[in-house]
């Protein structure tokens, strides 16, 4: 079995029984603001002395504003990150070259402050996302690719807006394709989808850095309407949500105490370890979240 991955949050992996489950999906809800993408940025860096390189950002944000990942990383451990251009083209012969460099972040939308549902578009509208979606598409394979082969085994999947018909979602279609058809598949099915025609031209290269898909964890950090935490565990599950599917689901949400509302969360499942069932309460300072 997998080691486990550790959240980075203090205090957090004792009530996962070690940490979260490679080779699987973790989904951590919230409203906006509750510390998500803090969560995130501190599970990116949870290598310690590994050897493992820090992780990578995967951002599927349509809206106009800002994740704040650069200002939270470099305040909280001081890292910047390289933003990838969505549109780059891959280059084959250059691919395994040493100096060869990936971004370690990559927003695939350009558009900003558009729908992602297809119910709520028309034909012209949807047909524009597909396209867009195909140009990006060569670059994410080529990036996920890079920094697996190069020893990077966690990534967070950041701007997951709430829609109402999930199904229909360009964002959720995206990922779903990333986690099957990039994570979950074995590296040289990876290649073959990223180098096509020179596959063979590059076979041996290919087969000097492949990885376990096995060591690899997917956090996926998922924008909630609500704000408070009971409503949030309350809400039920269609069959076409994401949480359906997740190994491990965290919801981060707002509890009243008197007059007063507090941060907390709830481990509302984990496979493969019993979970607490209390409320945990948390707090986020300058170097992100912790368990009180």
């Amino acid at each position: 079995m997998a080691k486990r991955l550790s959240t980075g949050v203090p205090g957090l992996d004792d009530h996962l029984g070690g940490g979260l489950m490679p080779d699987s999906m973790t989904v951590v809800v919230g409203s906006s603001g509750i510390g998500k993408t803090q969560f995130g940025l501190q599970f990116l860096q949870a290598v310690n002395e590994s050897g493992e390189p820090p992780g990578i950002i995967y951002d599927l944000t349509t809206r106009g504003d800002s994740q704040n990942h650069q200002v939270y990383a470099k305040r909280m451990f001081g890292r910047t990150f390289r933003e990838e251009n969505p549109e780059r083209k891959f280059d084959h012969e250059r691919f395994f070259a040493l100096d060869e460099v990936w971004g370690d972040y990559l927003r695939v939308f350009t558009s900003r402050g558009r729908k992602v549902t297809r119910r709520d578009l028309d034909f012209e509208e949807w047909r524009d996302w597909q396209a867009e979606l195909s140009r990006h598409l060569d670059a994410t394979i080529a990036m996920f690719y890079h920094h697996f082969s190069r020893g990077v085994r966690r990534f967070i999947v950041d701007g997951i807006e709430p829609v109402e018909h999930k199904g229909e979602s360009i964002q959720f279609e995206l990922l779903e394709y990333v986690y099957h058809q990039i994570v979950r598949k074995d590296p040289e099915w990876v290649a073959r989808d990223l180098f096509r025609q020179f596959y063979r031209l590059h076979a041996e290269e290919i087969g000097k850095n492949l990885y376990r898909k096995e060591d690899i964890g997917c956090l996926v950090l998922y924008t909630a309407p609500e704000t408070l935490l009971d409503a949030m565990i309350e809400r039920p599950l269609d069959e076409g949500d994401l949480l359906v599917g997740a190994n491990t689901i965290i919801y981060l949400g707002k509890i009243r105490e008197g007059a007063k509302f507090r941060r907390a969360m709830y481990i509302s499942k984990h496979r493969g370890c019993v979970c607490p069932d209390e409320i945990l309460l948390y707090e986020i300072d300058e170097h992100g979240l912790r368990i009180l």
